[in-house]
């Protein structure tokens, strides 16, 4: 039987979402047991030009919204990229899942096929949905989730593996 696009994509961002929801929670208890302000985690960066802890966030969210809008024919939703505080981010994480809820597998039939043009690093690109998101979009998402989960355990907060990847 073959895999669908849904069962990639939906249960994928839906895991790992659950999974940054779960750490941004531990990054919270860390920051009151040490007495560290939680804007000084969410403002962290791991280099001067990477983006910080709050922007990875965002980023994440973004492709976990935009890929399955795009593959499903629908227009993106829009999410300003406004939050400042850890409620606001857990806030934002929860209204991708709920329109990662909303989807239904029959609006990804030939989504694989299908052709679509983006622009990615500035360029017109035209890939097959199968492509954009093996290739685009899912790389993105979790190098975002990555980066946000690197932030966290170089500032100190004891995560590791399980953590990220989560539980079967």
């Amino acid at each position: 039987m073959a895999v669908s696009m849904y069962d990639i994509a939906i249960p994928t961002f839906q895991r790992q979402l659950a999974n940054l929801d779960a750490i941004l929670d531990k990054a919270e208890a860390y920051a009151t047991a040490k007495k560290i302000d939680i804007a000084v985690l969410l403002a962290a960066r791991l280099y001067p030009d990477m983006f910080n802890l709050t922007r990875q966030v965002q980023l994440a969210t973004d492709f976990a919204k935009a890929a399955p809008a795009r593959l499903a024919g629908v227009e993106v939703p829009s999410l300003p990229d406004t939050e400042t505080t850890l409620p606001e981010l857990k806030a934002r994480i929860a209204k991708v899942q709920a329109m990662l809820a909303a989807y239904k597998p029959q609006q990804f039939e030939g989504s694989d096929l299908k052709q679509l043009t983006l622009k990615l690093g500035g360029n017109d690109m035209t890939l097959s949905g199968r492509d954009y998101l093996l290739h685009a979009a899912l790389p993105n998402f979790y190098f975002h989730c990555t980066t946000a989960y690197d932030i966290l355990r170089h500032n100190g907060l004891e995560i590791g593996k399980r953590d990220f990847v989560g539980r079967p």
